[in-house]
C-alpha cells in the first residue's frame, strides 16, 4: 500500500502503475486539501478569481452570476470532452489519474476532498476513464484529455472496466461509488494541468528503460557471436571519457559478459608478436554497431534518467491555475499548467529511442549480411540457400519501422500553433509529443524483437549456446520456449508478436 501524502518518487509512481500497488490517502493530505478548499470558499466571496466567478480563457472578461457558478464548472467539463482518435491505454490513463491526484493533493487547487477520494477509488479498482489520444495542445495543460477524466468523476462519459467499455454510471452502481458534486472550481482544477502528458511520459520512461536494457544485452550477445575483443568495453578505455552514461553502459557490459567463454583478449591474439601476415584474416576492430555500444547507449541512458527526473518534478508540482496559497492567504494567477517541460523531454526521449532503434537495425543488418559478418549464412538462413529465406522477410519490417521512427522523431516542441482566440498564443504540444514518443517506443520493441529472433537463430547456427554468458543463455532459453528453431520457412508475424510481448513484459 502506497500512501499519497508527501513526495512521490518515480520508483513509487511506477510501482503503482505497473506493480498494481494500491494507494491510500494520508490524513496530512486530507487536512491540507480541506484547508485549501475552505480557504478558497471564504476568500472568493467578494473577489474576482479566474474560473470561480469568471468565464474561461478569452471569456474570462465575463463575470458569472453567483447562481450560475456551479453550472459553469459542469459546462466546462462537458464542452471540453471533445477528444478523438484512439483511446489511451490503461497504463497511461492510470498514470494520468495518479499524476493529477498527486498534484491536487498538494493543497494548491482548492478542490473538495471528495475529488481525492474518488480518484483513489479509480486507481484501486482499476476503473479506466475513456480518454482519447487527440485533443490537447498542452498549453492550459491537457484540457481536453483531462476533461474526459473529469467527465467520469461526475458520473458521466464512459470507462473501461473488467475488459469492457461501459457507461460510467453503470460501473458506479456496480462499485457503489458516488460522483463528485462540484463545490467551487472542481471542473477547472481537474482539467487545468499537465497530468496526462506527464502520466504518458512516466509510462514512456518505464518502457524506454526496458529497451535500453534489452539493447545492451543484445549488443553483448552479438559481441559474443563474433568473439569480439573486450577492450572496447573495458574499464580502462571507458574511464578515459568522463561521461557517466558511457561508463555505466561499459560496466554493465562487463558484468553481463563476465562468464562468457567467447569474448577474447587482444593480448592473447593480436599482441603476441606472432602476427606476420600481410593481410589479417581476423578483424582488428569490429564495426561501429558492435564496438561503439558504450558511446551510443551512454547518452541514451543519461537522457532517459534526466527525463525521469523532470517527470518526477512535474508530478510533484502544482500545475494548476490559479494557485491557492493558504499560507500567505492569497490566490496567484499564472501559467503553471504550461507543458513545455514535458514536451521538450518527450522529444528528447523519442530521439534517443530512435537512435537505439537505429543501432538495433544496424546490428541486425550486420547479422544478416554474410559478406560483412563472414561467419553466418545470408539472412541467418538455417535451411537451403536459394530455396529458403531465413530472416530475409522480417528485415524489411525492421527497416521500414526504423524509418518511421526517424520520421516521427522530428520535434513537437517547436510546433506551436496559436488557438483559443489567440489567448493561447504559444503552446507546448506536450501531449502530442508524449503520444508520438509512445509510438516510437512501441516501434522499437518490434525492431528489437526481430533482432532477438535473429540472434537466437545465429547462436543455433554457430552452436554456441553452451559458450555464451549466463545472461545471454537466459534470453536464449526464454526465446526458445516461445518459438522453435526453424530451418523451413515460417509465417513470421506470430513469432515477432510473441517475442515483442516477451520484451515488453519482462
Amino acid at each position: 500500500m502506497n500512501t499519497i501524502g508527501e513526495y512521490l518518487s518515480l520508483k513509487e509512481f511506477e510501482s503503482i502503475i505497473f506493480g498494481n500497488s494500491k494507494i491510500d490517502i494520508s490524513k496530512v493530505v486530507l487536512d491540507r486539501v480541506n484547508e485549501s478548499f475552505d480557504f478558497l470558499k471564504e476568500f472568493s466571496g467578494n473577489k474576482v478569481i479566474y474560473g470561480v466567478n469568471t468565464g474561461f480563457g478569452p471569456m474570462a472578461q465575463y463575470r458569472i452570476k453567483d447562481e450560475d457558478r456551479i453550472q459553469l464548472q459542469y459546462n466546462l467539463i462537458r464542452s471540453h470532452s471533445s477528444g478523438t482518435g484512439k483511446p489511451l491505454n490503461a497504463a497511461c490513463v492510470k498514470a494520468a489519474i495518479l499524476a493529477r491526484l498527486n498534484t491536487l493533493s498538494l493543497g494548491n487547487s482548492g478542490v473538495h476532498p471528495s475529488v481525492i477520494h474518488l480518484m483513489k477509488e479509480f486507481i484501486n479498482k482499476d476503473i479506466t476513464p475513456l480518454i482519447f489520444e487527440h485533443g490537447g495542445v498542452g498549453a492550459s495543460g491537457d484540457l481536453v484529455q483531462l476533461s474526459h477524466l473529469a467527465l467520469t468523476l461526475i458520473g458521466e462519459g464512459e470507462v473501461f472496466y473488467k475488459g469492457e467499455r461501459r457507461p460510467t454510471k453503470e460501473v458506479f452502481e456496480i462499485e457503489n461509488l458516488t460522483p463528485i458534486q462540484v463545490e467551487i472550481r472542481e471542473g477547472l482544477a481537474l482539467i487545468n494541468g499537465t497530468s496526462v502528458m506527464t502520466g504518458i511520459g512516466v509510462v514512456n520512461v518505464h518502457h524506454a528503460n526496458k529497451l535500453l536494457d534489452w539493447s545492451l544485452k543484445f549488443s553483448c550477445a552479438i559481441n559474443e557471436l563474433v568473439q569480439a575483443y573486450d577492450d572496447h568495453f573495458s574499464e580502462e578505455l571507458n574511464q578515459t571519457k568522463r561521461h557517466k552514461g558511457q561508463r555505466e553502459v561499459a560496466a554493465r557490459m562487463r558484468q553481463n559478459l563476465s562468464d562468457s567463454t567467447l569474448i577474447r583478449k587482444r593480448e592473447d591474439h593480436l599482441y603476441t608478436g606472432e602476427n606476420t601476415e600481410e593481410i589479417f584474416k581476423e578483424k582488428v576492430q569490429e564495426y561501429y554497431s558492435l564496438r561503439c555500444v558504450p558511446q551510443i547507449l551512454g547518452p541514451i541512458l543519461e537522457t532517459i534518467n534526466n527525463v525521469g527526473s523532470i517527470l518526477e518534478d512535474e508530478f510533484n508540482s502544482a500545475n494548476d491555475n490559479p494557485i491557492i496559497d493558504v499560507k500567505n492567504k492569497h490566490v496567484y494567477h499564472g501559467g503553471n499548467f504550461h507543458g513545455d517541460y514535458i514536451s521538450l523531454e518527450m522529444d528528447k526521449l523519442k530521439i534517443v529511442v530512435t537512435k537505439l532503434t537505429m543501432l538495433a537495425e544496424r546490428q541486425l543488418n550486420y547479422l544478416l549480411n554474410s559478406k560483412i559478418n563472414e561467419i553466418l549464412p545470408p539472412f541467418v538462413n538455417l535451411g537451403t540457400l536459394g530455396f529458403n529465406f531465413g530472416m530475409q522477410g522480417v528485415q524489411f519490417t525492421a527497416t521500414s519501422t526504423t524509418a518511421e521512427n526517424q520520421m516521427l522523431s522530428n520535434p513537437m516542441y517547436v510546433h506551436s500553433i496559436p488557438n483559443n482566440n489567440d489567448n493561447q498564443d504559444i503552446v507546448s504540444m506536450g501531449t502530442n509529443a508524449a503520444v508520438i514518443t509512445a509510438k516510437v517506443i512501441e516501434n522499437s520493441f518490434e525492431v528489437l524483437a526481430i533482432e532477438l529472433i535473429t540472434i537466437v537463430q545465429a547462436i543455433d547456427y554457430l552452436e554456441q549456446k553452451d559458450q555464451i554468458s549466463s545472461v545471454s543463455k537466459k534470453i536464449y532459453d526464454d526465446v526458445r520456449a516461445i518459438i522453435p528453431k526453424f530451418k523451413e520457412d515460417q509465417v513470421m508475424y506470430p513469432f515477432v508478436q510473441k517475442v515483442k510481448d516477451y520484451l515488453i513484459n519482462n
